[in-house]
Parts: structure tokens; sequence; C-alpha cells
């Protein structure tokens, strides 16, 4: 029999299993609606050098930045005070030093947000500052390389806050606005911290480490933190995000700035 045959009834076979396999593979996965989008992402919209000159529009609505997160940080339009992301609602601390709710149709030129869920936790071992809490938390993560989104709750014998004012155009530099910043210091306070590690890597797009705000629980007081105290057997939850999307601006200010240069320092003095 001519050999051909048997080697188009091979690979005839060969195909049909390989089908079946395919077929059998594509079965077992979930249904799309049972897996909940951007879960497992962290959204970004612009990058903080882009904010660091200045760009200061907002260009995201809040009511679509809230279908991809309950949990983040930002700012708002103008470079209007801090933005706080907390189980699906949206808080504006202003340089007045309360807090407000926020409107969807509001703004964002910088904001950071995702799908809480805890994949573990660390307690402290003894009283921290900001800066021992940095580096003994950020050598206990699993690995350095990672996108945390960080969540703590309790009362903090210290908490210092701020908020910058909205700022006018021509609009200046982030380093220039901060210098006209609001800063509130609290005593005892109860809230909540919200906010991300992020590693190295992302020098440039947005602030390596630990970048985070404050809420209270009674929502009138918040802002970003510059300094705080947390106590001995405060827990700190770590929600592992292992994608990333970003949202650029298409039009204004973003499409001319030179992004190539190395803010980092001047940022790092502004972050505290």
């Amino acid at each position: 029999m001519d050999t051909r045959f048997f080697l188009g009834l091979g690979l005839a076979i060969v195909l049909v299993f390989s089908g079946a396999v395919i077929y059998s593979n594509f079965t077992k996965l979930p249904a799309a609606s049972a897996v909940p989008e951007d879960r497992e992402t962290l959204y970004q919209v612009s990058t903080i050098d882009a904010l660091m000159q200045g760009v200061f529009d907002g260009i995201l609505p809040i009511s679509e930045l809230k279908k991809h997160g309950d949990f983040g940080i930002g700012t708002f339009d103008a470079l209007e005070g801090e933005m706080i992301v907390l189980d699906g609602k949206v808080y504006h601390a202003k340089a007045d030093g309360r807090v407000y709710s926020v409107m969807d149709n509001a703004t964002t030129p910088l904001a950071t947000v995702t799908y809480f869920t805890s994949d573990f936790s660390e307690t402290t071992g003894q009283p921290m500052n900001f800066s021992v809490f940095s580096t003994e938390m950020s050598a206990h993560l699993p690995s350095p390389n990672m996108i945390y989104a960080l969540r703590m709750h309790g009362t903090f014998p210290h908490m210092t806050v701020r908020a910058i004012p909205a700022q006018q155009k021509p609009y200046p530099t982030l380093t220039d606005a901060a210098k006209n910043q609001s800063v509130y210091s609290y005593t005892n306070t109860t809230g909540t911290v919200v906010g991300f590690y992020l590693p190295v890597f992302f020098k440039g797009l947005n602030v390596g480490g630990y970048h985070l705000h404050f809420l209270s629980d009674d929502g009138n007081t918040g802002g970003h933190i510059l300094d705080l105290e947390i106590p001995a057997n405060t827990t700190a939850e770590y929600d592992i995000t292992p994608e990333f999307e970003m949202h650029l601006p298409t039009s204004g200010a973003f499409m001319g700035v030179d992004l190539s240069q190395d803010l980092s320092q001047e940022l790092a003095r502004v972050e505290s």
C-alpha cells in the first residue's frame, strides 16, 4: 500500500487528538464573568515624572477610575489635594485639612488603583516611624521586584499628612507647588493607611518603595503621609499585584513634556 496513505492517516490521527486536547483545555477554563476584571492589576493614570513637571490637568473621570479598582491613591485636577480610595469610595483630602466626598465627574491627572484582597500580612514587632517601617517591612516582602498594595488599620500615636492646594496655570513644577503645601499633625488618630510598595524599576513611572496616604475612621482627616508612628503589634495587610496597566494622556501638556530626565532626587524631596 502507498506509504503516503499511512502518513496521511497518521497526520489525521494526530490532528484529531490535538483538537481533543485543545478542546478539553478550553472547557476547563472558568467563564469570563467568573474572573473579576483587573482583580490582579495595578491600574495607573499618567506618570509621576509628568506630574513632577507640572502636568496637572485631570484626564480621567473618577467614574472611569472606579471601574479599575476599589483601593488606591492619587491626586485631582490642578493638583488639588490628595486622593484616597478605600472600599470602593473615593475621598478628597484638601489643603484646608478637611476630607470631602468626590463626584464621579471629577478628574485625576495621576492615580493608582487596584482591587484589594489580602494575600499575606506582617505585624510590627516594635514602634516604628515611616523610615523604620519602610526598611524593616521591606525586608519581609517575598520579593522586592513585585507590586504590593498595602492596607493598615490602627490607632497611630502620631500622624503627619500634607495636601497641596489647587494650582493655577501656567502650572509650576511639583517641587514648587509643594512649597505651599498644608501640613497637619494628629495624635492618637484611628484610621487606615492606604498605599503601595512599588519596585525600583518603576522609576520615572511612579514613586518607588512605599507611597502611603491616610484616612481617619470618621472620614474627617487625611492626606499624603509625610511621617507617622506605628505602634508595636500593628498588622499590615499586603495584596500582591502581578499585572500593570497604564492610561496615558493623548493630548495636552503631556504630549510635549520631556520625560527623559532623572527626577528621582527631586521626587524624594517632595515625598518626604
